[in-house]
C-alpha cells in the first residue's frame, strides 16, 4: 500500500545499461539484477558484440553474474553496416534492439558507424524495419562538447523519415532541443538517466572537479535539467527510464584523462523516488521506471515489487569486488528514501 512514506514499484525496467565484463560484471551486475526485473544491457563491451555467439556467451555471462536475483537481461548487438536481413532474422530472438554509436563519440565506439549517411545506413535500417527491430542511438556528433547532441539532431529527424516504421531509441537525452524534436515523429522515443535529472555542468566544474559526475553527453544548464524534469515527472508515453550506469575503475576517473560514465545502478530508484515524491508526482514513478518501457518495446518483465520507504540512505563511499572499485553518483552523501523489501514473483 502506498502512502506518503513508503512506496512500491512493480518490475522496475533500467532501459540503458553498461554491465562491462569479467570481475567489473560480476561487481555491477548484482546491484541491478537485485532491484531491477530486467535491463537493456549496452554491447560496447571489448570487443564488441557484433556476433551470435558473443552475443550468447554474454548473456550466459551476465546470468551467471545475476545467478541470485529474478532478472532478465535484454541484449544488444552493436550497428555494423554490413548485417545482412538474414542475420538479423536469425539474432532477432535474441536481442531486444540493434545498438548504434558513431565513431569514437563515447567508451569503447572506436568501431562504430563512421558515416551517418542515410543510403549507408539503409539496407540494415530497412531489414530491422521489416524485422520489426528497434535502433537505439547514441546521438552525439563530435563538434563542441555542449553542442554535440543538439547537432546530431538533423541525423534524428532523417532517420525518423526515411524509416518511418522503425521505432527509434533517442539514448540518454540531455537538452530541451532534443523534447522539442521527440514530439514531432511519431517513432522517436528517449530514455532519460538520473544523472540528467539530477545534475547540470556546475555539479561537474563549477566548483571543484568532479570526476564522477563527468559523462557523455554532458550534463547541460538548469534550463535543460528542468526541462528534462518536466517531461520525466509526467511520465510522458514517449520516455522511459534509462540510467546510462556506466561503471569505471576508480582509478580510470581520477586521473588526467578520466573515463566519461556515472555509476547509478544502485541508487537510481532511491533518487527517482526522493525527486518524484519532492515534485508531488510519485503517482507517475511506476511509468517512468516500467510501464512506458513495456509499452515502448513490447517488452513483458518478471515481476518484481520494490517496496522502499521516507528513511535515510547514506550513499556508500564505493563499491569493491577483488581489484575492482567503482564510486557512485551522490557517493557518502544522504538521500530520504530507501529500500525497504525486494519481492520476487513467488513472493506475492
Amino acid at each position: 500500500m502506498n502512502n506518503k512514506n513508503s512506496f512500491i514499484i512493480d518490475s522496475p525496467l533500467d532501459m540503458h545499461l553498461h554491465l562491462r565484463d569479467d570481475d567489473m560484471l560480476k561487481l555491477v551486475a548484482p546491484l541491478t539484477s537485485k532491484y531491477f526485473s530486467a535491463a537493456l544491457v549496452m554491447p560496447n563491451i571489448i570487443p564488441p558484440i557484433t556476433t551470435k555467439e558473443a552475443l550468447l556467451s554474454y548473456k550466459q555471462r551476465i546470468k551467471e553474474a545475476c545467478k541470485n536475483d529474478s532478472f532478465s537481461p535484454q541484449l544488444t548487438i552493436f550497428f555494423q553496416t554490413d548485417y545482412s536481413y538474414e542475420f538479423l532474422k536469425d539474432i532477432k530472438d535474441e536481442i531486444i534492439a540493434v545498438k548504434l554509436y558513431p565513431f569514437g563519440v563515447t567508451t569503447n565506439s572506436e568501431t562504430g558507424v563512421a558515416s551517418m549517411d542515410v543510403d549507408i545506413l539503409r539496407p540494415v535500417l530497412e531489414s530491422m524495419e521489416k524485422l520489426e527491430i528497434p535502433l537505439c542511438v547514441h546521438g552525439e556528433t563530435k563538434g563542441f562538447i555542449m553542442d554535440r547532441e543538439k547537432e546530431f539532431l538533423p541525423i534524428y529527424e532523417s532517420l525518423a523519415i526515411n524509416f518511418p516504421k522503425l521505432k527509434i531509441i533517442m539514448e540518454h537525452i540531455s537538452s530541451e532541443e532534443s523534447i522539442t524534436l521527440l514530439e514531432k515523429y511519431d517513432n522517436l522515443y528517449a530514455t532519460i538517466t538520473v544523472h540528467h535529472l539530477m545534475l547540470t555542468l556546475d555539479d561537474v566544474l563549477g566548483g571543484m572537479l568532479n570526476p564522477h559526475t563527468f559523462c557523455k553527453p554532458v550534463v547541460k544548464k538548469p534550463t535543460d535539467k528542468e526541462a528534462l524534469r518536466k517531461l520525466a515527472l509526467c511520465a510522458h508515453e514517449k520516455v522511459m527510464f534509462g540510467s546510462d550506469s556506466a561503471p569505471h575503475q576508480k582509478e580510470a576517473k581520477e586521473c588526467h584523462d578520466g573515463a566519461a560514465g556515472v555509476f547509478t545502478s544502485p541508487i537510481a530508484l532511491q533518487v527517482l523516488t526522493q525527486l518524484f515524491e519532492e515534485n508531488g508526482k510519485l503517482e507517475n514513478l511506476n511509468a517512468f521506471v516500467s510501464l512506458n518501457a513495456q509499452k515502448i518495446y513490447n517488452l513483458i518483465p518478471t515481476k518484481k515489487q520494490i517496496e522502499l520507504i521516507k528513511e535515510d540512505f547514506r550513499v556508500p563511499q564505493s563499491y569493491q569486488y577483488k581489484n575492482e572499485e567503482v564510486v557512485p553518483l551522490f557517493a557518502e552523501q544522504t538521500l530520504s528514501w530507501s529500500i525497504k523489501s525486494v519481492k520476487d514473483k513467488d513472493d506475492y
